[in-house]
């Protein structure tokens, strides 16, 4: 089927069925629906080559991610997302991997000048991240998974890291505990730091006094999250609740309680992050997983929309998504012990 047999079909010209299958912002969102559901039942496919020929484009995004840290289960959960929509495009993902961050902005840099990539895509941003502002340099388009310190238009997505931290804290501090560690993500990266501004405010509004030792910064690893954890259970007094970056480092936490002979959900409660996560489902563990609700195969899904918004001509401006943070409230969450 040609572009012609689909306009046609729908009634519509052949400009429009083109712009509304490549995204762009002046196509209205019920056309855009009813053009991507026509060509899927008819199996129309744009011609690649033909499409790259006519838009200049190279018909790929690009990702570059840092050593075996960033290639865990987050992350395939997040090119699931991403890949599936560039699919329905014929847009390819181009996934380049480095040992360093010096590398890491080498590779940028060779991938503007050899024109691979349409767009990027930058996950676990800084709060002061200079790829952002490379990129911009560079003039390459990208889409923020997260969110960064700059005086330039970004276009971002981001989950209410703050908002949900503060709320999942103020839980915990409802049910009397008072001694509630937190196991975050690495220190310097957005997502982190809003989190500990979130956990830190609803200490603040109880007049908890913050105790650096029930702090931890690191991956997010069974093993690494397990010997901290380790650590903190054997302080004096020791904390009666955890606040655990992923649900990976729920694992090791999980491990650590067990190891201490303690009972989660009794002795020791525990708040998750990841409750849409198929390798580790929430309501299947026992206890069943408390945990703040955030699906990023959901979002690697959305930023592939946006980037695709942002090709179309959509201004950076206007790419600004915050989406809130769930409490999902199970078994591995319960009132504070009484020593």
């Amino acid at each position: 089927m040609r572009l012609k047999d689909l306009a046609e079909h729908l009634g519509l010209s052949q400009t429009t069925v083109s712009r509304a299958l490549n995204g762009y912002p002046e196509v209205k969102e019920a056309t855009r629906l009813r053009v991507a559901e026509a060509a899927s039942e008819m199996g129309y496919r744009p011609n690649a080559s033909a499409l790259r020929l006519a838009t200049g484009r190279a018909g790929a995004v690009g990702m570059v991610l840092r050593g075996a840290d960033e290639l865990g289960p987050h992350m395939s959960e997040f090119l699931s997302g991403l890949g599936g929509r560039m699919a329905t495009q014929d847009i390819d993902i181009v996934v380049t991997t480095v040992a360093s961050q010096q590398e890491e902005l080498a590779a940028y840099r060779r991938l503007a000048a050899s024109q691979r990539v349409d767009a990027m895509i930058l996950h676990s941003p800084t709060l002061n991240d200079e790829r952002a502002e490379l990129l911009m340099d560079l003039n390459i388009p990208f889409v923020l998974h997260g969110r960064t310190n700059s005086t330039r238009a970004v276009a971002w997505l981001d989950i209410d890291n703050t908002g949900g931290l503060e709320r999942a804290t103020s839980h915990l501090l409802d049910l009397g505990h008072r001694r509630i560690a937190l196991l975050n993500g690495v220190k310097g990266r957005t997502f982190a730091e809003h989190r500990e501004l979130g956990y830190m405010a609803a200490l603040s509004a109880r007049g908890v006094s913050f105790d650096p030792a029930l702090v931890g910064n690191s991956a997010f690893t069974d093993e690494v999250a397990f010997r901290m954890a380790q650590s903190m259970l054997e302080l004096r007094p020791r904390p009666t609740a955890f606040l655990a970056g992923s649900m990976m480092t729920a694992l090791g936490v999980f491990r650590a309680i067990r190891q201490a002979g303690l009972e989660l959900g009794t002795d020791v409660s525990m708040i998750a992050h990841d409750d849409v996560f198929p390798y580790l489902n929430a309501d299947n563990m026992y206890p069943t997983m408390s945990t703040t609700r955030s699906s990023i195969r959901q979002a690697g899904a959305r930023i592939a929309e946006l980037l695709l918004q942002l090709l179309g001509g959509k201004p950076v401006s206007e790419i600004h998504e915050l989406w809130p943070v769930e409490l999902v409230l199970r078994e591995s969450s319960g009132p504070a012990p009484l020593f």
